[in-house]
This record gives C-alpha cells, sequence and structure tokens, in this order.
C-alpha cells in the first residue's frame, strides 16, 4: 500500500515494467556483448540527417520551442492531408497517451482493452478513477471485436486499440475494424494506437483520417520506432481541432524539446530515402528469422511490426527460462508470461548481425533442451 495521502487510484495501479538494459546485463553476468531485442527499438536510428540536426539544434536548448513547434505539427499535418489543427504533439506516444486519459476521463467512466496489449492503457485509466474491463484477444491473437461490441453500454467512455498489436505483433483487419468504428455510439471515444504500424503492409492498414470531425476518434503515432528516435521522445495525435484544443488545454506547455524536433523535421524533410531503405532491412530479417523459428518448431504469429511473437517448442523450458538463459548468453528479448502467454517470447528485430547473433545462441539453448530431456 502507499501511503493514504496519495491519490487513491495509485493502490490500484501497477508501474511501468520496461525491458533489461543492456548496461545492467553486461555488468550482471561480466560479459562483452550484449544485444538488445526487448524493447522495440529501430537499431538503424537516429538517421543521417535527424543526427545533424541535433547536432546544430544544442545551441538552441537554452530556449522553449518556438517556430519549430509550429513546423512539425505543420509537417505532421502535410504528412496525412490534414491541417496543423489536427495535430496535438508530446515527448513520445506514451506522454499522448496519458493526456488523453486525462482529457476523457471521469472516475466511474468504463473503458475497454484487450487483455493481451500495451499495459499502460489499464494503469492510465484506473489512475483517472475508470473503470477498466479487460476483453481476451481471439486464439488467432485479433481484438474480438465483437466481444467488445457487446461490452458498450451507457457508461462505456473509451476504447484503446493497438494496432498492430503489441506483444503479438498481429494488425486487426481493416475492414472489421472500420464497421466496428462505424457502429460505435456518438459517446464512445476509440483511441488507435499506432506505434508500429509503419512496419506493416500499408494495404492493410485503415484509413482512420476518414472518421476525424465525424466519430470520436484519435490516432496515435511515434517518432520512437519508424524514426529511430527513442531516447529523444516524440509522438503525436491526430483528431478533430476541438479534440487537439483540449488535449493542449491538459498538457504542460512546450510538451517536448528543441533537439528531437529538429531530428523529428530532418527525418520528413531529408531522409525518407534512408528510411525506406532501413525499413526493407527490418521487413526482410523479419521474414528471414519468423522462418528460422518455424524451423526450429516455434509457432509464429504473422507479424506487421518491428518484433516477432513467437511461441518456443514445448520440451519443457517456459519463456521465462528461455530469455533468462539467453540474457545470460548477451541476448535481451522479452518474456510474454505476464500477458498471459507463459510459452511465448517477443523478439525485436535488430540489425542482420544482432539477428544471426540471437539465433546462434536460442538453436544452442533448444538443442540443449533436447538432449536433457531425452
Amino acid at each position: 500500500m502507499f501511503d493514504n495521502t496519495f491519490r487513491k487510484q495509485i493502490n490500484d495501479c501497477e508501474p511501468y515494467i520496461a525491458g533489461e538494459t543492456e548496461d545492467v546485463v553486461r555488468k550482471r553476468y561480466h560479459l562483452t556483448k550484449v544485444v538488445k531485442l526487448g524493447s522495440n527499438e529501430n537499431p538503424y536510428g537516429p538517421f543521417d540527417h535527424a543526427r545533424q540536426a541535433m547536432i546544430r539544434s544544442i545551441d538552441t536548448v537554452n530556449r522553449y520551442p518556438e517556430d519549430d513547434f509550429v513546423e512539425t505539427k505543420q509537417l505532421i499535418a502535410d504528412q496525412w492531408g490534414l491541417a496543423a489543427e489536427n495535430v496535438a504533439i508530446g515527448s513520445g506516444a506514451g506522454n499522448i497517451l496519458e493526456n488523453l486519459a486525462k482529457e476523457f476521463l471521469n472516475e466511474g467512466d468504463e473503458v475497454l482493452i484487450a487483455k493481451q496489449s500495451y499495459r499502460l492503457y489499464r494503469e492510465i485509466s484506473k489512475m483517472m478513477g475508470a473503470k477498466v474491463l479487460e476483453i481476451p484477444l481471439r486464439n488467432d491473437f485479433q481484438f474480438d471485436l465483437t466481444a467488445f461490441q457487446k461490452q458498450i453500454n451507457d457508461k462505456t467512455k473509451l476504447i484503446w486499440i493497438c494496432n498492430p498489436n503489441n506483444p503479438t505483433s498481429t494488425l486487426t483487419d481493416a475492414a472489421q475494424l472500420e464497421t466496428f468504428i462505424d457502429n460505435l455510439p456518438d459517446h464512445v471515444w476509440v483511441v488507435i494506437d499506432e506505434a508500429y504500424a509503419d512496419f506493416s503492409d500499408q494495404t492493410k492498414l485503415p484509413d482512420l483520417r476518414k472518421y476525424i470531425g465525424k466519430k470520436r476518434v484519435v490516432i496515435v503515432r511515434t517518432f520512437s520506432k519508424f524514426y529511430g528516435l527513442a531516447g529523444a521522445r516524440l509522438g503525436y495525435a491526430l483528431s478533430d481541432p476541438k479534440t487537439i484544443q483540449g488535449y493542449d488545454t491538459v498538457t504542460e506547455p512546450f510538451s517536448t524539446n528543441r533537439m528531437v524536433l529538429a531530428a523529428a523535421m530532418a527525418s520528413i524533410k531529408f531522409d525518407q530515402k534512408q528510411i525506406a531503405t532501413t525499413l526493407a532491412k527490418i521487413q526482410n530479417d523479419r521474414q528471414e528469422v519468423t522462418t528460422e523459428l518455424e524451423k526450429l518448431g516455434c509457432e509464429v504469429a504473422p507479424s506487421q511490426a518491428n518484433f516477432i511473437f513467437a511461441k518456443i517448442p514445448e520440451n519443457g523450458a517456459t519463456a521465462s527460462d528461455i530469455c533468462q538463459q539467453l540474457m545470460e548468453q548477451g541476448v535481451i528479448i522479452r518474456d510474454c508470461t505476464p500477458w498471459g502467454y507463459p510459452q511465448h517470447v517477443r523478439i525485436t528485430i535488430g540489425t542482420h548481425k544482432e539477428m544471426q547473433f540471437f539465433l546462434e545462441k536460442f538453436i544452442g539453448l533448444l538443442k540443449a533442451d533436447e538432449e536433457v530431456t531425452q
């Protein structure tokens, strides 16, 4: 229990548990090489022009953002064919999500989330005093939108949907998602978190822009993953101007920094060719590693993100066992037991050499486990 002078909802919440860091693992196990494939970061960022823009921005960090804040919003709006009034920005997608929870939720409101999805949705909703209903994914790791629809009532205020979903890497069927949104009551908000959408087959993504101003829809994106700026922190939301105005009311002034704004603008303007090359590398390695894992007897979900969700062979070892053993050999991946998947792991797509290093260690562990069980 926390101090009873704290906000009472803190007692109902759990702190976010991040993946292990390279420095900690290196020191703990006295390793010289550690490959981090546990936090869905882009190993190729920051990109060239973004890097130079950040260096040039150092001389201005004694000042709050000015035109760079406005210009970044306009560049994002132009990418989407929207107006700057449709764009809100913040310090990473997590900051965006927290502000949306503050904007929309009152104590007693009901919120719908998938049980096996990004866990921040649950905690930030509870912190605002909302009642959270968790709906299990289908057996194919898809959102059960029919079950979501059945849970909607007069108290339902907000629905969080992660697309592609974390940790399962799966993309919700576009037609089904659009039908679901079409049928939502007017009092229900839906936030579509598309943090990993840039890694997806763009022909399979729903185009949610058509709902802006017509339905209570907010789209959330980030520069952390695709643009390789996870440590710099910049996210954005797209919605109707009134919703953006409400967001700007609850967020802090100048909610991000000059360096990341400079990097974002440079990436949008000048790094697109390099980014496209990087995307092809990640998608190719994603397919190659998927194929290799399937040869080893793993069941791999059809990934539309920059990570793979895989069920390890049931030979006595659990996901926790495998993750621990890999960590001791210098490979960090994510154990999916906390999501209710004790035989599944989540593997970020790193560089080609990093993925080869992972496969080498993983194959060695599986062979060792086979010998033990024989």
